[in-house]
C-alpha cells in the first residue's frame, strides 16, 4: 500500500495547506513556470511574491523559484486568504461530546470554507475557537439559513454520520416567517423537480419527475405574517425556498427568490427568515434516538419592526 504523503506544512488557521500534483509529463521547466498556467486566477507577480515569502513547499521542503519541474511530484502551499467582512454573530454550542458537535449556526456564515468566505465560515471559527483541527461537518447550511450543523469531532466517525445525512436517514425541521395567505389550503406537500446548473446561482423548478418533495404546515397567522413548519424529505439545493416562492409565499428576506437582488456580502439588515430547527435520527454509533433542537425564534415574528428596519415597504401587504 502506497503510503500517503504528509503535508510539509501546518496547518493554518486550521485548515491544511492547498496540495497540488504535478502532471507526469508537460514542457515547463520549472515548478514557477507551470504554476503561472496552471494557476490562472493568480497574477504572475503574485505567484513570485509568494516563491519570495517560502510560500510553496515540496515533500523536502521549501521551493525556490527556479526549482525544476520534476513531473509526477507534490508541493503544497497556502492560498491567499480573500477580503472578508467580519460576520457579527456568534456561534451557540447546543451539544457538545467526545464524538459530536452540534451548533446554532447565525445567518450570513458559510458552513465551510468556500470562494469568498474562508475565516468567515463555521468550520474555521469553531476549530480555531474550541481547538479541534479536525472537526468536519456531517452536513451543511446555506450561508444565510441559520440553524442546527452537526459536526463530528471523532475523525474514525467521520462516514458514519456523512453516510447518514447522505441516504436521508435524518429528520429534518424548519421553520419560515412569510406572508399569510389564507386562500392557500395548509398542510400540504409539495412536489417539484428542481434543477441547479453549476455557474448558475439560482435553483430553477422544471417540468419532469419530481425529485424534491416538502411538508408544508402552518403554525401560527398575526399581522399578515404566518409561522411555517417545513419538513423536507429531500434535499435539493434552495429546495425550501423554492418550494414556498411556488405557492405565493415566499420567505421573508429571500434575495433569490422569487426575484433575484444582488446584496453585498457585508449587509447583514435582514436575514432570510428561514431557521433549520430540529434534527432527528438514530445514532449509527450506538443505535440511540437522538433528536436536537434550537431555541432560537426568526427575529421578524418576534420583532418585525427589527427585522424590517423600521421601514414600512418591507411588510408584506395584509391580506
Amino acid at each position: 500500500m502506497r503510503k500517503k504523503l504528509r503535508s510539509p506544512l501546518p496547518k493554518r488557521h486550521g485548515l491544511d495547506a492547498a496540495r497540488l500534483k504535478l502532471p507526469d509529463e508537460g514542457p515547463w521547466e520549472t515548478v514557477r513556470d507551470h504554476l503561472v498556467e496552471r494557476l490562472p486566477r493568480v497574477p504572475p507577480g503574485r505567484i513570485d511574491a509568494m516563491f519570495g515569502e517560502t510560500r510553496f513547499f515540496g515533500a523536502d521542503g521549501p521551493l525556490p523559484a527556479d526549482a525544476p519541474f520534476v513531473p509526477g511530484s507534490f508541493i503544497w502551499f497556502h492560498r491567499d486568504l480573500p477580503d472578508e467582512a467580519r460576520v457579527p454573530f456568534d456561534i451557540d454550542i447546543v451539544h457538545r461530546d467526545d464524538d459530536l458537535l452540534v451548533v446554532h449556526k447565525p445567518h450570513f456564515l458559510s458552513t465551510i470554507p468556500r470562494g469568498k468566505h474562508v475565516l468567515e465560515t463555521a468550520l474555521v471559527r469553531l476549530r480555531n475557537s474550541l481547538g479541534l483541527p479536525e472537526l468536519i461537518p456531517a452536513h451543511r447550511l446555506d450561508r444565510v439559513t441559520a440553524g442546527l450543523i452537526l459536526f463530528v469531532i471523532n475523525p474514525a466517525l467521520r462516514g458514519a454520520y456523512q453516510t447518514m445525512f447522505r441516504d436521508r436517514l435524518v429528520h429534518k425541521e424548519y421553520e419560515a416567517i412569510a406572508p399569510f395567505d389564507p386562500a392557500i389550503a395548509l398542510p400540504r406537500t409539495i412536489r417539484s423537480r428542481i434543477v441547479k446548473e453549476r455557474g448558475v446561482i439560482a435553483a430553477t423548478e422544471v417540468s419532469g419527475p419530481p425529485n424534491a418533495e416538502t411538508y408544508v404546515e402552518l403554525l401560527a397567522e398575526r399581522g399578515g405574517l404566518g409561522r411555517y413548519r417545513l419538513q423536507p424529505r429531500t434535499g435539493r439545493t434552495h429546495q425550501l425556498r423554492l418550494h414556498m416562492s411556488a405557492l405565493g409565499l415566499p420567505i421573508l428576506g429571500d434575495g433569490f427568490y422569487p426575484v433575484l437582488t444582488e446584496t453585498p456580502l457585508d449587509d447583514f439588515s435582514r436575514p432570510l427568515q428561514l431557521l433549520a430547527k430540529a434534527l432527528e435520527f438514530t445514532d449509527p454509533i450506538t443505535g440511540r434516538r437522538r433528536r436536537f433542537e434550537s431555541s432560537a425564534e426568526l427575529l421578524a415574528w418576534t420583532s418585525y419592526d427589527e427585522w424590517a428596519g423600521g421601514t414600512a415597504q418591507h411588510r408584506p401587504a395584509l391580506k
